[in-house]
């Protein structure tokens, strides 16, 4: 085996969204791994999120929340790691026309609402961040190297992983992400006015324990990138602007 493990680069799985549950999560006479496992310690992109079975989407929500996937056979069942960043991408509408300039959609809003209720609410829950991202003109996407270099990007969350360690909820794991409820509170230091705005839009959105949650990782990613100790308004601001729906179900 070569030093340092069989793996040299961060994987990054992209199943179809026709793919079966066997594939997704594991499954098999021989209880093989699926895409999620496949994905561990990279990125699982599940591209035109609506079109895939709701049953397999919340086949996933256990294996998000715990970073396992446990298949099970009539005589033993086999866990595999399964610790990824979830990502997906979807049109607005089924016909993808809502909030186009050029082209309307004939049925909005009744389509978007309907095409986006084919998502649960408690998969939705378990993404971060939910981001409207509008059409990219033509002369736009003919432009390169406007963006910001990934390796400075890198750099950047390597300081704040730097920064997320020095408090003592996470010594052992600086990956806001993976902080459980428990040290979550203690962790995050939410100056007075971010935990109000918080708890106002919190209730206003209706956000469940576990969104209200997710808000509370990003805020305190903010602030550590920012290499703050505590949250504030800023970033519970931006915190909240991430997770968006463009039309609620």
């Amino acid at each position: 085996m070569p030093e340092g493990g069989l793996i040299i680069q961060r994987p990054f799985r992209e199943p179809h969204h026709s793919s079966s549950i066997a594939a997704l999560v594991g499954g098999g006479t021989k209880a093989r791994p699926g895409e999620v496992s496949l994905a561990h310690g990279g990125v699982l992109f599940l591209d035109e999120l609506a079109e895939w079975q709701r049953g397999h989407l919340d086949a996933l929500r256990q294996t998000v929340e715990s970073g396992k996937a446990v298949v099970s056979r009539a005589n033993h069942h086999v866990t595999y790691p399964a610790r990824f960043q979830l990502i997906a991408a979807m049109n607005p509408c089924r016909c993808g026309y809502l909030g186009d300039p050029a082209r309307a959609c004939t049925k909005a809003p009744l389509c978007s609402r309907q095409y986006l209720s084919r998502i649960s609410g408690p998969m939705l829950d378990r993404f971060d961040m939910m981001i409207e991202v509008g059409e990219v003109p033509i002369s736009a996407m003919s432009r390169s190297g406007e963006g910001e270099d990934t390796a400075v990007i890198l750099e950047r969350v390597h300081a704040a992983r730097e920064f997320a360690s020095i408090r003592p909820q996470q010594k052992d794991n600086p990956i806001n992400a993976q902080l459980p409820p428990d040290r979550l509170e203690d962790a995050v230091r939410l100056q007075a006015k971010a935990s109000k705005l918080i708890e106002d839009a919190a209730e206003k959105q209706g956000l469940s324990a576990r969104g209200y949650h997710r808000v509370l990782k990003v805020a305190r990613t903010i602030a550590d990138l920012d290499h703050s100790g505590d949250v504030t308004t800023a970033h519970a601001g931006e915190a909240l602007q991430y997770r968006r729906l463009p039309v609620q179900a």
